[in-house]
């Protein structure tokens, strides 16, 4: 079922509806009136037999002819039988706007379920409940509490809060900007984000959306939504919640790292989802996206009548990498020959402070030309003899011949530009107070434009893996009544995705510990094999650099001693003995499953001081080859793995295998909730790497 009965109902009933100027359902009826909507409009109240001149009915029921959107907003105790008649009269869509739900409590949380029933049963969707509504100004639809309908634009507006909603939409009348919808989204009992957007990414009246969240409960649908519909427009979202203090408590170094807003940061990037920071920058974002041309190319260039103002543009460009073009000699020369000989003509371009609107003009139109320049960023700051409207007016005029390139005007200052910033906005383009509203804009825009531009890089697949391997070393775990698998379990769950782990036995006495480091050979490593000691070290669980028999029958008793008074409830399956591997870069290879968007895979330095030192990088499997490089890319760890001062560069390729093989396995196995190869230590070009110590936990089902 598409959402037309939501967005373009022929017919609209409004259940609730009032004879008393203040109400809800008053509002919500007047409101659907003077929005000037063609459609049917069919108050129900069973107290009234007129409301604003429109006949009245007692009850859905009794409406003539077909109800494509029911709109309830009556005391929640009565929704639920409304609900069922709005389903024999054979409605298509409901928004509830009555609250008294899951936001109440428990019984709330009960009532919402029950509603929930109701709609399936009949085929119904709906919006909400505890929302407020819906505005649609391209079939001129307002069913909301907004006190205006906004003027017609390509905006779509997606609220997971009501009140923030009905500001923004107050705020939008008093700024003219042009909205397409807003859609309050309420409790997401049925119809959520991930509905919306896709409905609105069929729309072609549409231009961009964006949407204030703060929970996403689908949230693989919500990536292969988002994923698809980005290719055709801009998502642009302002997250609620983005704090760390929602960080969970978790037994692997990946799960202590993982912030509340860190995976959906993972997410929205994986998407080409774009990030705002703030209101304002959610509706510069759209409002750039809606009236400029994406850039073609890199090379941005600067226009200022200021130096201090341009300075702060170039370096904050920079900084968001946004690419200062060098200008060609020819348009070099035309500037130098016409500007006045004070004037700076590299780029940023310093017009001075005298000029007037021609100066602007003439050196606006010579960089815009150049094709090393593929969007220009102008600034102003209002002096004696600034001739700020008619700047605006050249500006305008030459936007007009040259289309296909994005201009942003900065206009600092207060009354003095204050027509001059109408003027622009009046002709589609954007115009900010200060420099780094207009850099941080314009960076968005070449973030999405190279986004579009990116090949679809496939997930990596490798053939060489064992997966009936795993389930049987999972399934031994499962039968044993253990979410952490042993030492060697997970050495093996690893070993049969193709990552290499060094050669071991567990030993059950100090005699056979020393049998077994004779054959593995010298110098060997001991460590405690227990599901309920993660971090062995802690512990004294680990001994290194044994070169005798005697050295490892001593270590696995003062191990058995150490373990015993640190953690005397632990269960010991043995110490595990294998041949002291050479010394290499350590990394840390690890996992956490994230309850909405699956396996987040960590990559960064590792060893004893991860989780003081937190260089590592994340991505949301399953993972493509370009992804794993920019993981590696973003940590200062790939620094020393490339080689500094003379040392020799550690093999990349085998890391990048590695951490594509851990991608692949915990894409395989859902159940596996957390991971941790720590360290895994990395060895010149062409020597590979191993995963010294593995962690794995489990689902408890």
């Amino acid at each position: 079922m598409t959402l037309d009965p939501v967005f373009r109902p022929r017919a609209v009933a409004i259940i609730g509806a009032s004879r008393t100027p203040g109400k809800v359902g008053y509002v919500l009826t007047e409101n659907l009136i003077t929005s000037r909507y063609d459609g049917r409009i069919f108050p129900v109240n069973p107290n009234a037999e007129k409301i604003l001149g429109l006949r009245c009915y007692p009850s859905v029921l009794d409406v003539p002819g077909d109800v494509d959107l029911a709109v309830i907003s009556i005391p929640s105790k009565y929704v639920l039988q409304v609900a069922e008649e709005c389903g024999e009269k054979g409605v298509k869509a409901l928004i509830v706007i009555s609250a008294g739900f899951k936001e109440t409590g428990h019984e709330g949380a009960v009532l919402e379920r029950k509603l929930v029933e109701v709609v399936k049963k009949y085929g119904m969707r709906m919006q909400g409940p505890n929302c407020l509504g819906l505005i649609n100004t391209a079939t001129s639809l307002n069913i909301s509490f907004a006190a205006a309908m906004p003027r017609k634009g390509g905006i779509g507006f997606i609220s997971q809060s009501g009140a923030l909603g009905t500001a923004v939409l107050d705020w939008v009348l008093k700024e003219d900007i042009g909205f397409h919808s807003f859609i309050s989204l309420g409790n997401k009992a049925d119809l959520d984000e991930v509905d919306f957007i896709e409905a609105m990414g069929e729309d072609e009246t549409i231009g961009v959306i964006l949407l204030y969240l703060e929970s996403i409960e689908r949230g693989r649908k919500f990536l292969d939504v988002s994923a698809k519909v980005v290719e055709k427009k801009p998502v642009i979202i302002l997250k609620g919640g983005t704090s760390t203090a929602g960080a969970r408590a978790a037994g692997s170094h990946t799960g202590a790292l993982v912030g509340s807003f860190l995976t959906y940061k993972t997410a929205f990037d994986k998407a080409g989802v774009i990030l705002a920071d703030s209101i304002e920058e959610l509706f510069n974002y759209a409002v750039a996206f809606t009236e400029q041309p994406l850039p073609k190319g890199e090379g941005i260039a600067i226009v200022t009548n200021a130096g201090g103002p341009g300075i702060l543009a170039t370096d904050l460009s920079e900084k968001l990498g946004l690419r200062i073009a060098g200008l060609s000699s020819d348009v070099r020369n035309r500037l130098r020959e016409n500007l006045p000989a004070a004037a700076a003509t590299g780029n940023p371009v310093d017009v001075l402070g005298d000029a007037r609107a021609d100066r602007y003009k003439f050196a606006l139109e010579e960089v815009i030309r150049d094709e090393r320049v593929n969007a220009t960023v102008i600034l102003l700051t209002p002096q004696a003899m600034t001739e700020s409207l008619a700047t605006a007016e050249g500006i305008v005029e030459i936007q007009r011949r040259f289309s296909s390139k994005p201009i942003v005007c900065i206009f600092m200052g207060g009354n003095l530009v204050t027509e001059a910033k109408e003027h622009l906005r009046r002709n589609d383009i954007p115009c900010f107070d200060f420099p780094s509203e207009g850099i941080k804009t314009l960076s968005a825009m070449y973030n999405y434009a190279r986004f579009l531009k990116e090949p679809d890089y496939p997930p990596a697949r490798f053939r060489d893996v064992d997966p009936k391997k795993v389930e049987e070393v999972l399934e031994v775990a499962r039968k044993d009544g253990r979410v952490v698998l042993l030492s060697n379990e997970a050495a093996q769950v690893v070993e049969a995705y193709g990552i290499r782990i060094p050669e071991s036995r567990i030993a059950q006495s100090a005699d056979e510990a020393a049998i077994y480091a004779e054959g593995l050979g010298y110098p060997a490593v001991l460590r405690i094999v227990s599901p309920d000691i993660l971090h062995k070290t802690d512990v004294g669980g680990v001994i290194l650099n044994l070169n005798s028999a005697d050295q490892v029958r001593s270590a696995f008793n003062g191990i058995m001693t150490s373990v015993s008074r640190f953690m005397p409830r632990a269960r010991i399956y043995g110490v595990m003995v294998y041949h002291m591997i050479p010394k290499g870069r350590e990394m840390i290879i690890g996992m956490s499953q994230d309850v909405q968007f699956g396996p987040l895979v960590m990559f960064g330095l590792g060893g004893i001081y991860v989780n003081f030192l937190k260089d590592v990088s994340f991505r949301l499997a399953p993972l493509s080859e370009p992804e794993v490089c920019e993981m590696m890319e973003e940590t200062k760890a790939y620094t020393l793995l490339k080689g500094i001062r003379g040392e020799p560069p550690s093999d990349i390729e085998a890391l990048k295998r590695t951490i594509l093989r851990v991608g692949q396995l915990v894409w395989d196995f859902p159940q596996i909730v957390e991971m941790d190869i720590n360290p895994v230590i990395v060895y010149g070009e062409g020597e590979g790497c191993v995963a010294l110590d593995v962690k794995i936990t489990l689902t408890k089902d």
